[in-house]
């Protein structure tokens, strides 16, 4: 198995309603996509974090292997998600992809 994390902090122009707005359509956008994409066997998105993180929100997902981690990455319901929900609010990405 390997998991996938991510991390990410957003653009500092949002405005606090608008970043509360943006990690909800992330997480939904995100975990919707457990059923549709082959390997893909968890995914979760935590945008509540304690005041002690410096992040804005963090990807946990589970794939049964590194080649459906690269599917994953290509496939066009997750790049619809990034593309449209993600990247254009988001200033940093930080990832870790490991196996289990």
């Amino acid at each position: 198995m390997v998991k996938h994390v991510i991390v990410w902090t957003l653009n500092d122009e949002l405005s606090e309603q608008e970043k509360q707005e943006v990690k909800k359509s992330i997480k939904a956008g995100l975990e919707g996509l457990k059923g549709v994409i082959p390997g893909l066997i968890d995914i979760t998105v935590q945008i509540d974090g304690l005041s002690s993180s410096n992040t804005d929100l963090m990807l946990d997902s589970s794939f049964e292997d590194e080649a459906s981690l690269k599917g994953y990455a290509i496939h066009p319901a997750h790049v619809a998600v990034a593309t449209g929900k993600v990247r254009p609010f988001t200033k940093i990405r930080s990832c870790f992809d490991y196996e289990v």
